[in-house]
């Protein structure tokens, strides 16, 4: 089972730029899609995007299209969530997620069997 480590976050203010990172030490984590969700108090857990492996292809929930950029560094096996334009509906426990294939569900949390330990993203004035 894939141990996934999450960085970044914080306090931004609206508008701000924030970048969180997700890594697995030891494993290869470039072989695997991943997945970045978010979770406000009191709401479901909600798929931001995910990257793809083998062609790094990228989809986007319509909230942060335009706004959110999922990326790969493969030389350090790290996945990035950068965040521009923030909102305070943005404010939410961010979280990666890692799947062994990519498939039409990836913005169902079930469908993720690896999970990051969750980092803080507050927006606020």
């Amino acid at each position: 089972q894939l141990q996934l480590v999450q960085s970044g976050g914080g306090l931004v203010r609206p508008g701000g730029s924030l970048r969180l990172s997700c890594t697995a030490p030891g494993i290869a984590l470039n072989y695997y899609p991943i997945g970045w969700f978010r979770q406000a108090p009191g709401k479901e857990r909600e798929g931001v995007g995910c990257i793809n492996s083998d062609d790094e292809m990228t989809v986007y929930a319509d909230l942060v299209k335009g706004r959110f950029t999922i990326s790969r560094d493969k030389a350090k096996h790290a996945v990035y969530l950068e965040m521009n334009n923030l909102k305070p509906e943005d404010t939410a426990i961010y979280y990666c997620a890692s799947r062994a294939r990519f498939q039409s569900d990836y913005n169902e949390p079930l469908a993720y069997p690896n999970w990051g330990q969750g980092t803080q993203v507050t927006v606020s004035s």
